[in-house]
């Protein structure tokens, strides 16, 4: 591998430009997951699954072959392999198909979950026990969680470090790394677990983009995609299944010409390329030639939110995984909210749902970027069930009247899709709710959790709490399974039953 390599292909491999490469190691040092080596070996890597080229400059691997990358940076790494034994290819291919060779990367350590993400990672291996993997919390950047499958459940166990950096589960039991950790518990039981088994299967992941050629451009000639089903329509566009050169499923979204103008999907798009989270929707091209004009997305195999709880795989979802949706929405509106970017059209039909059950926000068609802390708005298309009282009145929308339209989309969840303010026109809702009146709770709706839709839908909006604290308002209705340290105590944590005011006045890590 010491020598000159260009991008290309395996047919063009041989001839052609060539230029220097360089290794540049970019992942940080995890407690016993492996250090960076210090000589040439830090640029091999492990396809975690096979990948075909989408172009010239891109190079296909198959699932287990080894890599050496040369450059990083972005979506698209630069990489060579070995062909026939002697030939060496360079091009693009996608970081997340990869994992640094002869470490714990391709098999448990699963890098930064929530463990509602974890959950569906793991649920996907049926209710086999022991299976299990180890993530950073995402509320804890320094702290990591190992998650367990159990029968009909998974288990989440908090690992605590010491001041000399031993990692423990069980106060009674420490260890230098994960590794270690993780041995020990292969043959001493965790609580209502049993053993660990064998490493949680890792979902292929979509690349970021339809090929490293669109990171930048975005503009994309109409024939190279086909159009299959219509999968929805609406007053501004129809929505239709699609195949870009045949490889990749997408979602199309076609203006319609007489609904809305050149400098509105201009705006629409704008706002789609500065966003990018694993609960937005992401943007992957337009088109905008000749009209209709395109939005090209990523596809969502499961459809909207809503129409996902009224059939029959959402009708038969268990509370707690109505509060894994729950959080994943609240999780895209707060990167949301962190972009100074407010939705202003929130509601179940506006989420969609993917492989595992993921929940992804959608349709940014009334979307904007605000510089104050509230967007004044003329628009006379405001969905009233779902529209806080000061944006209908004034006009007035921010991250907060947000948040009035998350409670409302949190009543669709625990309803199975039931439309909101049953028996009410929407004339009639804006003077209702103005008057003090609030939905009563959905029959099955736990207690916690309608506390929650009523701090959402707090008549001030300075009195409703922001995304990233209705996310802990949300993972705390769920508890770890853990030893608790010696000599540390539960004051801090809300206890069941606690209020949502006593919970929003508690410091929680998770």
């Amino acid at each position: 591998f010491n020598g000159l390599c260009r991008r290309g292909t395996d047919k063009d491999a041989a001839a052609g430009d060539q230029q220097a490469v360089e290794i540049v190691w970019t992942h940080e040092k995890e407690p016993g997951v492996g250090s960076p080596p210090q000589d040439e070996t830090t640029g091999f890597y492990k396809a975690l699954w096979s990948f075909e080229a989408r172009d010239d400059e891109e190079v296909s691997f198959q699932k287990d072959e080894v890599l050496r990358v040369t450059r990083s940076s972005g979506g698209w790494w630069t990489a060579e392999k070995i062909v026939d034994g002697a030939r060496k290819v360079c091009g693009f291919v996608p970081h997340n198909y990869l994992a640094r060779s002869n470490t714990i990367d391709a098999q448990w350590f699963f890098g930064q979950l929530n463990r509602f993400e974890a959950q569906n990672q793991l649920s996907a291996a049926g209710d086999e026990s022991g299976v299990f993997l180890v993530r950073r919390s995402d509320k804890d950047a320094k702290g990591y969680v190992l998650s367990v499958g159990a029968v009909a459940a998974v288990k989440h166990f908090k690992i605590f470090q010491s001041v000399d950096g031993e990692l423990y589960v069980n106060p009674g039991h420490r260890f230098q790394s994960l590794e270690e950790l993780v041995e020990h518990y292969k043959h001493h039981p965790l609580p209502s677990t049993g053993l660990l088994t064998k490493p949680c299967a890792r979902r292929r992941p979509n690349t970021q983009d339809l090929s490293h050629h669109t990171v930048d451009e975005w503009e994309l000639p109409k024939s190279q995609f086909a159009l299959e089903e219509q999968l929805g329509g609406g007053y501004f566009a129809d929505v239709y299944r699609g195949r870009w050169k045949g490889m990749v499923n997408v979602a199309v979204k076609i203006l319609k010409n007489d609904s809305l103008d050149h400098r509105e999907f201009q705006l629409e798009t704008q706002i789609l390329k500065k966003l990018r989270h694993r609960h937005l929707i992401s943007l992957l091209a337009v088109c905008t030639d000749a009209h209709p004009f395109y939005i090209i997305t990523e596809l969502m195999e499961k459809g909207n939110l809503l129409r996902f709880l009224q059939g029959q795989e959402g009708k038969s979802m268990g509370l707690s995984s109505l509060v894994e949706m729950a959080v994943e929405v609240a999780d895209g509106m707060a990167y949301l909210e962190s972009q100074k970017s407010i939705h202003r059209d929130l509601a179940a039909r506006n989420v969609l749902v993917g492989e595992d059950n993921i929940c992804k926000v959608a349709d940014f068609g009334l979307a904007r970027f605000v510089k104050e802390p509230f967007y004044l708005s003329e628009s006379k298309t405001i969905p009233f069930k779902w529209t806080a009282p000061e944006a209908i009145s004034h006009g007035r929308f921010s991250s907060k009247s947000d948040v009035w339209s998350f409670g409302v989309l949190l009543y669709e969840i625990y309803t199975y899709g039931k439309c909101p303010y049953p028996g009410y026109s929407n004339n009639q809702v804006f003077p209702l709710i103005t008057t003090g009146y609030r939905m009563p709770a959905p029959p099955t709706c736990p207690a916690d959790i309608y506390q929650i839709m009523l701090v959402c839908w707090s008549a001030c909006p300075e009195e409703r709490p922001d995304f990233s604290e209705l996310i802990t308002l949300l993972e705390n209705t769920t508890r770890y399974d853990e030893w608790r340290p010696e000599g540390c105590t539960d004051a801090a944590r809300p206890q069941e039953g606690a209020s949502v005011a006593e919970k929003r006045g508690a410091d929680v890590t998770h």
